[in-house]
C-alpha cells in the first residue's frame, strides 16, 4: 500500500507560478511510475506528468511541455510538480498517483493504483 498527500495548490493569476508537492508513505520502493493528473468539472481526469521512480524518464502532456516539470525527492519520498505561466485552462483539481505497474500507458489513470486526495488549483485571468 501507498498512501499520497498532495499540498500547494491554490489561487493564481493567469502568468504566475505554483509548485505541487505529494508526500507518499508506506511500501514507497513498490511505486515504479508516480504522477500528475488533473480533473477539471465537468471533464474526465487527465494525465499531466509521469515520472519513472528508477530513472530520469519523464513524459508530459503536450498542453503543459515547457511549462510544467515533474520532478521527485527519493530522500524524502517526495514528487513535485512546478508548474510556471499558468493559465485559465489549467484550472483543475490537481492528483499525485502512483503505479507499481512494470509497464504502462505514462499518462492513462488506469494505469496507477494509489490516488491522493487532491489539491485545487485555480487560475485567474
Amino acid at each position: 500500500q501507498v498512501q499520497l498527500v498532495e499540498s500547494g495548490g491554490g489561487s493564481v493569476q493567469a502568468g504566475g507560478s505554483l509548485r505541487l508537492s505529494c508526500a507518499a508513505s508506506g511500501d514507497t520502493y513498490s511505486a515504479r511510475y508516480m504522477g500528475w493528473f488533473r480533473q477539471a468539472p465537468g471533464k474526465e481526469r487527465e494525465g499531466v506528468a509521469t515520472i519513472y521512480t528508477r530513472g530520469t524518464t519523464t513524459f508530459y502532456t503536450e498542453s503543459v511541455k515547457g511549462r510544467f516539470t515533474i520532478s521527485r525527492d527519493n530522500a524524502k519520498d517526495t514528487l513535485y510538480l512546478q508548474m510556471n505561466s499558468l493559465k485559465p485552462e489549467d484550472t483543475a483539481l490537481y492528483y499525485c498517483a502512483a503505479s507499481v505497474k512494470a509497464v504502462i500507458r505514462a499518462l492513462d489513470p488506469r494505469s496507477f493504483d494509489y490516488w491522493g486526495q487532491g489539491t485545487q488549483v485555480t487560475v485567474s485571468s
